[in-house]
């Protein structure tokens, strides 16, 4: 049997709308690479945090710009958990860069050009040999704006911030819901207005609102475009 053609996923969106659950989920359904852009920003916004170039609200562009080249990123896959781990400097720090803390800082890091430019570049290098599912803001905009399939991950502000309000109270985070919420629209306003590569659907994207759709109609609905573009190629 001759083997499929491969092709670049790429899925934008706002945050909280299951970008990373479904890339992940489509990856391993159709064995291909799963690579969590999201988690690179957050990696550095973490590396910011931990070397004083953001204190209170104020960050310090120059300082983090200056020091990029100290940061070296990669993925490792976990078998036990059957996705890649972010390393930071060889640090696996996927347990650290989901916090609160680091939310609230990664849209203001990620809006830096320079932090965009190297991590736009180490991604399209993940690419050369197709067969990758990404996610990420500007993923079918910016990284990949030739990719096969683009979809477009939207859901009300309420909903997705009762998704992240219930992920982060299940693993035993003390919060509320109105600052969950806050964080949530807070990122959808930076996201949006920022001045490089702001978030934007692709002319060419398949947009998914999954407001009311459960984790696996979300995956069934994209599958559905998944496995008609693979036979199209």
């Amino acid at each position: 049997m001759t083997e499929p053609n491969k092709i670049i996923i790429a899925i934008d969106g706002y945050s909280s709308t299951g970008k990373s659950t479904l890339a992940k989920h489509l990856a391993k359904e159709i064995g291909y690479v799963y690579v969590d852009t999201g988690a690179m920003y957050r990696a550095v916004a973490y590396h910011a945090m931990n070397q004083g170039f953001i204190k209170d609200n104020a960050l310090n562009k120059q300082a983090l710009i200056s020091d990029l080249s100290n940061i070296n990123l990669r993925f490792e896959y976990n078998t036990a958990l059957g996705y890649a781990e972010i390393f930071l400097n060889d640090e696996n720090v996927e347990g650290f860069i989901r916090s609160i803390e680091v939310s609230n800082k990664v849209s203001q890091v990620a809006s830096i050009s320079e932090v965009r430019e190297k991590l736009v570049e180490q991604q399209q290098k993940m690419s050369l040999n197709k067969g990758i599912v990404m996610d990420g803001r500007d993923i079918g905009t910016v990284v990949f704006p030739d990719a096969e399939l683009k979809l477009f991950m939207t859901a009300s502000a309420e909903k997705r911030a009762h998704r992240r309000f219930k992920e982060m109270t299940d693993n035993g985070v003390d919060i509320s819901y109105e600052s969950v919420l806050e964080n949530v629209t807070s990122r959808d306003h930076l996201d949006t207005t920022r001045a490089d590569s702001p978030l934007v659907k692709a002319g060419d994207a398949i947009e998914i609102d999954n407001s009311d759709m459960t984790v696996d109609q979300t995956y069934a609905e994209a599958m559905k475009y998944v496995n008609k573009k693979i036979g199209e190629v």
